[in-house]
């Protein structure tokens, strides 16, 4: 008989065990209440360092959620939104990015959080030897502009405009990063990017104030949209940007005040 009973005593003994805080109950204990939960951020390329950094500030302070970002040109994002694409927030380069979702009743309404400013960015060694604006018009200097439809291309065009120049660039990029990306390899003299891109990359390129970029400074607007999939976490991530913390680290990278 004792040997019929001894697997049931067995069997007991381990669900009594699960049932009284044993390595079972604790492995459920540590999961996140509801699961892990997910947070997607569309933002311009420019915004890159700054949100990937209040991207761990969020992580930390909601345990359990990972942001994810989509970085790239705010047009490009913009008309991934219309198309239908998932995304909680969205943080575009310009008003009139912003425009093609809200247009659509796609987003809540926005917030400018910060400003943008060109400048002209070469390389470290400045091989073509350029100091102003005017020197983009030198068809010997090889420069790469943004694509006009982009936020960073439709400031350059505004910026030359208001300078009476007219410059012929090499290559046309669909993002700030990937034209400030041929100024760090060489393979142009000069580029109309950012002041936050000159600094974000270390040294590699150099920048070049110029007053025209005064006639070109990009809004940048951010909002929740209104088919988030995580809603909630969405107004918080947003809360965070527009908070005395978020300021701290977009000032710090060069981003203005509106």
């Amino acid at each position: 008989m004792f040997r019929r009973l001894f697997p049931w005593v067995i069997a007991l003994a381990v669900l009594s065990g699960c049932g009284s805080g044993g390595p079972a109950a604790t492995t459920a204990s540590a999961s996140p209440a509801g699961g892990a939960k997910e947070l997607t951020v569309f933002a311009a390329a420019s915004l890159t360092g700054t949100f990937t950094e209040l991207g761990k500030t969020f992580e930390a302070a909601h345990p359990g959620t990972t942001v994810k970002f989509n970085f790239g040109s705010s047009a490009t994002l913009a008309q991934q939104i219309v198309q239908g694409a998932p995304a909680d927030v969205f943080a575009a380069a310009s008003p009139a990015t912003m425009k093609t979702v809200t247009d659509g009743a796609l987003a809540t309404a926005p917030a400018t959080f910060v400003r943008n400013k060109l400048q002209i960015g070469v390389p470290a060694d400045n091989p073509a030897k350029v100091d102003d604006l005017k020197d983009l018009a030198d068809p010997k200097v090889k420069v790469a502009l943004c694509a006009e439809q982009v936020p960073c291309g439709a400031a350059a065009v505004k910026a030359l405009a208001a300078a009476g120049l007219k410059v012929t660039p090499v290559t046309l990029e669909q993002d700030v990063k990937a034209t400030l990306t041929k100024v760090e390899l060489g393979e142009v003299d000069a580029a109309l990017v950012y002041k936050t891109d000159v600094i974000a990359s270390a040294g590699k390129v150099t920048g070049i104030p110029f007053p025209e970029a005064d006639k070109a400074i990009n809004d940048y607007p951010i909002a929740t949209l209104t088919k988030a999939p995580a809603g909630d976490l969405a107004k918080q991530f947003v809360d965070l940007v527009l908070s005395q913390q978020g300021k701290d680290v977009l000032t710090k990278a060069g981003f203005e005040a509106p």
